[in-house]
């Protein structure tokens, strides 16, 4: 067996602990027990393999045989009386664990008498001795017995409607009240951002929930994509509604594969929520201000319905034979519009290439645990020439009322690759400030879409299954090769199907692209990439200069549809 180090930090209450193993295929089996005694204040533990860090939450990370009953606060674990925030609370259903809790909880004095060392050692001992009964069996459930289990749990419990868009529209008519739904792929865990029964359970948001018509969506099998237009690089999405459709806002919003820290947050939501209350009191007199939330006509009706799709899927999931199967998730959608681009030999645009762009991406840095208050701008950025200032709050762009960051990506996502103006206003010091946003041509270029799931299915398209990673000055200089001209370095080359089109046309680990089509230029993999997708068709192939052990070498690669 590969060697496992296990660093378990100082146990403070209100702090993360964290867990460091070796070995990507195998995470720690403790992660989980280990997040029990590591509460945070907003429920989360960090989780390190290797170089990579995956936020995991701490009761979606416990195993089925803990759940959270009357809960014990952590900082009885630190010898503390004082409770933690509700998120942080929990206790357990097995005996042994109950055992040990009840004894941390009467007896605090005693384990706060404790060198750090001993206590340590006592909670691993604790973590690891669990993790071979209890969660050994949790981890064992495939994803088929996940997805029914979800069913089953949320249609037993009754607060949210399981995916039924039509019974939610017509109870909102019928009561008056407004519709939250909440898009959640499953089981997609490492993608969570915003556990479901975190957010139930949270003292401001499930006040808020209740006041909605709540709708779990976790499939887009017969979506409206009409209404529900988004991010489809994302697994979670929220919409605000009307029940004649008119959109009050969304929320949920993603700009790394993983981590999701800066994007959103329970307070965030909480706001958003609020906004869209606010928003739905003032209706219909504000119709005419939301009406741009609401987007153009999509290609195709719902999902099941692209030619890539159609012959697989149906406009439901099918629990009588294999719910995983039938399932068309968000991401999907994303691709079944790049494919059929593609697949007509029209350019992809850029608008599709480079979708819903972070505010980041034009220096607008904004806080998620508020609506929409800026944080910080970039110096010489587009949001600072704009004149945006930090603490900012955005009340409108476009006229559109702003409740989230996923407001603000959807304006700009309306604005085209070509550029265009978005008008703001903004709260400053008590009085309002209007602004006004420039967008040059090409802006969306300046966003990152290496992290997206579609980037998948571009380097298929474009790369040929390769991954490449831009070469630094230090290995520039062994190379010999000039700053500011076109050195990629592959660092992965795809092995099976159409990804292994580079392999089959030569390419190796290590390579340094230098040139393709004789243009030096192209200077990131996104540059490639959208090189290859808007002006090459598949079937095409481009001429691919390489450095090989200092060799000069030419290659031909096939683009692919």
């Amino acid at each position: 067996m590969r060697s496992r180090q296990r660093e378990i930090p100082r146990v403070f209450p209100g702090t993360a602990g964290t867990i460091q193993c070796d070995d990507t295929n195998n995470p720690p089996f403790s992660a989980s027990l280990a997040a029990d005694f590591f509460g945070t204040h907003s429920g989360l533990c960090r989780i390190r393999i290797r170089r990579r860090i995956a936020p995991v939450c701490l009761m979606r990370a416990l195993p089925r045989a803990f759940h959270r009953e009357d809960a014990i606060p952590v900082n009885h674990i630190a010898g503390r009386s004082k409770p933690v925030c509700q998120p942080c609370q929990f206790t357990f259903r097995s005996a042994a664990c109950r055992s040990l809790a009840d004894k941390i909880v009467r007896r605090p004095a005693k384990f706060c008498a404790l060198e750090d060392a001993v206590m340590h050692r006592i909670l691993l001992a604790f973590v690891l001795i669990l993790s071979l009964t209890s969660e050994v069996s949790a981890q064992k459930k495939s994803r088929e017995e996940k997805v029914r289990e979800d069913k089953a749990r949320v249609t037993e419990e009754g607060f949210w409607i399981y995916n039924d868009l039509p019974a939610a529209f017509e109870q909102a008519k019928q009561t008056g009240k407004p519709i939250l739904v909440v898009l959640r792929c499953l089981p997609c865990e490492e993608c969570v951002k915003l556990d479901d029964e975190l957010v139930d359970q949270d003292p401001v948001i499930r006040p808020l929930l209740e006041k909605f018509v709540c709708v779990r969506q976790v499939s887009t099998n017969g979506l409206d994509l009409s209404v529900f237009q988004y991010d489809t690089d994302q697994s979670f999405a929220v919409f605000m509604l009307n029940a004649d459709k008119t959109i009050y806002g969304r929320f949920g919003t993603r700009s790394h594969r993983t981590e999701w820290f800066g994007d959103v947050s329970l307070p965030g939501l909480a706001e958003a929520l609020k906004g869209a209350l606010a928003l739905h009191a003032d209706y219909p007199a504000n119709k005419s201000s939301l009406t741009g939330k609401t987007g153009p006509a999509p290609l195709f009706a719902s999902p099941e319905k692209f030619p890539s799709l159609k012959d697989r899927f149906t406009d439901s999931l099918n629990y009588k034979g294999d719910v995983v199967k039938s399932c068309i998730h968000c991401h999907q959608i994303g691709d079944a519009i790049r494919d059929h681009y593609r697949a007509t030999g029209e350019p992809i645009p850029e608008s599709v290439l480079f979708p819903y762009p972070h505010p980041k991406s034009i220096g607008l840095i904004l806080n998620p645990e508020v609506k929409s208050e800026v944080k910080s701008v970039e110096p010489s950025s587009l949001a600072e020439a704009a004149g945006f200032q930090a603490n900012d709050d955005i009340v409108s762009l476009n006229n559109q009322p702003i409740l989230s960051i996923a407001d603000v990506q959807w304006v700009l996502h309306s604005v085209p690759p070509e550029g265009g103006m978005v008008s703001a206003t903004v709260n400053r010091g008590g009085k309002p400030v209007n602004l006004t946003l420039s967008l040059p041509q090409h802006w969306r270029r300046m966003g990152d879409i290496s992290w997206r799931v579609s980037s998948w299915g571009l380097r298929r398209m474009a790369t040929g299954g390769m991954r490449l990673a831009t070469v630094e000055s230090t290995e520039r200089s062994r190379l010999n090769l000039a700053n500011g001209k076109m050195a990629l370095k592959v660092t992965h080359v795809g092995q099976y199907g159409a990804h292994a089109t580079a392999k089959k046309a030569g390419f190796r680990v290590d390579d340094v692209i230098i040139q393709v089509d004789q243009r030096d230029d192209l200077l990131t993999e996104t540059d490639l990439m959208l090189y290859g997708c808007t002006e090459k068709k598949a079937g095409e192939s481009v001429r691919v200069t390489i450095l090989r052990n200092g060799q000069k070498k030419t290659l031909q690669l096939p683009m692919q549809g």
